[in-house]
């Protein structure tokens, strides 16, 4: 199993129900075909250095998760079916990224 990171960034128009919904419906869907989730973070309300679908800002998530290499099509491809998801990025995380993740929960927990 790879360790991989997606970044993805919601519709501004959405409530937080809407949020959490679309969040667990993903989460969910990665657990459901055998992905085990390290991290989720909310980035929240941030602006956009360009507009996406005329909207200059968004609502930023990210999930850390390791999962068989054959479940990530699948996956982007449900990102792109969601009309909720302006942007999405995957990363499969080698050694060194690894390494650093989870330095920056270590951080991120302690500054908490």
């Amino acid at each position: 199993m790879n360790q991989y990171e997606t970044v993805f960034i919601l519709n501004p128009v959405l409530s937080d129900d809407q949020i959490r919904e679309t969040v667990d419906k993903f989460t969910g869907y990665l657990e459901s075909r055998g992905a085990e989730l390290i991290n989720r973070e909310n980035w929240g309300l941030k602006k956009m250095a360009y507009p996406i679908q005329k909207k200059k800002s968004g609502f930023y998530n990210f999930i850390e998760f390791t999962a068989p290499t054959d479940v990530i099509d699948n996956y982007e491809v449900e990102l792109k079916r969601d009309e909720r998801i302006m942007r999405f990025l995957t990363v499969k995380n080698e050694t060194h990224a690894i390494e650093y993740a989870e330095k920056r929960r270590k951080r991120v927990k302690s500054n908490a």
